[in-house]
């Protein structure tokens, strides 16, 4: 029998400092990863193509063109995942890089360690989000990750009590386990065979964590959903990164589907809880 061995992940680094761009080029060429150097974001964009890149690492201190303005660019024209790395640590750096379309960021100093890390959790969260994907993780291939899963030892079964599917630890849960094919709360109506959200009459295109989010929270309209327990069903148990990813992208769903995205009236923020998809008053 031949066993195909799976092409390393090819990373695109955005980086221009070149003291740190050899050490991090040798460091993770000795995890198996293939590296590509763009030294500034106009260079980025030239290189970058959707079909040879498995994975965006972007510095946000850029000549020419700033990090956040390249990943905004490499967003609108691809869902390649992406960590922003940055010297800098503050609160609006962070929602900034996250509001544009990266996946998870990393503040300097770190550790390789820690960053190979988030880029493995990062592109396992792609592979299962993409099931007709060839991609394999780094260091694992697709065969060895459903032996590993399927040996698990520790299993759960989802909170949805109409779900007794059981989930071994490492993967990412069902976001919500169905009966029904039409989710509707109010003016918000979600068509899951056809994946169609209409919002007061009115389709509305979701990325796909957007659309998990608000599957979860339609399903449990008028009960709160906890912080950990969507985090753990949109981004999978492996996530290490930021859990301000989660409010950044619950911003982003109010900003499709409230009247004033500002003062939210569908989906409600419990504080230290979680939220909540409010049930219509009768």
């Amino acid at each position: 029998m031949t066993v195909r061995t799976a092409a390393p992940t090819r990373v695109l680094l955005v980086e221009d400092a070149e003291s740190f761009v050899d050490a991090l080029v040798v460091g993770l060429e000795r995890e198996g990863f293939a590296i590509t150097v763009a030294r500034d974001g106009i260079e980025a964009l030239e290189l970058f193509d959707p079909e040879s890149t498995d994975l965006v690492l972007l510095d946000v201190m850029l000549p020419r063109m700033s990090g956040i303005d390249v990943c905004r660019i490499i967003r609108a024209r691809s869902d390649v995942p992406i960590i922003m790395v940055t010297a800098k640590s503050t609160e609006l750096d962070t929602v900034v890089g996250l509001e544009v379309g990266a996946d998870d960021y990393v503040a300097k100093p770190y550790r390789l360690r820690e960053l190979v890390s988030r880029m493995r959790a990062v592109l396992r969260r792609q592979s299962k989000q993409s099931p007709s994907s060839d991609l394999a993780v780094t260091g694992t291939t697709r065969s060895e990750e459903g032996t590993e899963a399927g040996e698990a030892q520790n299993l759960y079964a989802t909170s949805d009590t109409r779900s007794a599917q059981q989930v071994p630890v490492g993967q990412r849960r069902p976001p919500v386990a169905h009966l029904e094919e039409i989710l509707e709360v109010g003016d918000v109506r979600l068509d899951l065979s056809r994946h169609e959200c209409i919002v007061r009459d009115h389709e509305v295109r979701l990325p796909l964590k957007e659309w998990e989010l608000i599957e979860i929270l339609l399903a449990n309209a008028g009960r709160v959903v906890t912080r950990d327990s969507l985090i753990d069903r949109v981004w999978g148990l492996d996530y290490v990164g930021d859990t301000k990813t989660l409010d950044v992208h619950i911003k982003r769903l109010r900003s499709r589907i409230e009247l004033d995205p500002s003062h939210p009236v569908l989906i409600t923020t419990i504080r230290g809880v979680g939220y909540r998809f409010e049930s219509p008053r009768r």
